[in-house]
């Protein structure tokens, strides 16, 4: 009887969905890169300090403002190069940053979708 029981309750589904997910896999790969490459306290000062500047930054000032050395640097510019978030210009020795236009919005445009415009208003 016990087995039966068992099996019953096993085939049975907990409930039906009542909304379906508006976020499919590939947009959802894309948005973990994208926000995986902001999860580091340090490209979040990199990416800061392109904004605060509104134009190119040559990779010599950005390494200038953080206590790391200039492989890390590199490494955390290389990330955030990956994740589309910046982009490079070589000029001779130098490479100059700057934030990729629109990428701002696009991050607005996937937590909005993620997490719709009522829950992000109201808390």
């Amino acid at each position: 009887m016990l087995d039966k029981v068992i099996a019953t309750i096993e085939n049975e589904e907990c409930c039906t969905p009542t909304t379906l997910s508006t976020i499919g896999q590939e947009q959802a790969e894309a948005a973990a890169t994208l926000f995986a490459a902001l999860a580091d306290p340090t490209r979040l000062g990199i990416l800061n300090l392109l904004a605060e500047s509104r134009g190119e930054v040559c990779v010599c000032d950005i390494t200038g403002s953080f206590k790391l050395g200039q492989p890390t640097i590199s490494h955390h510019l290389r990330i955030l190069k990956e994740a589309g978030m910046v982009t490079g210009d070589k000029r001779g020795k130098w490479v100059y940053y700057s934030l990729v236009p629109g990428k701002a919005e696009e991050l607005r445009n996937i937590l909005t979708q993620v997490l719709n415009p009522q829950v992000l208003s109201t808390r």
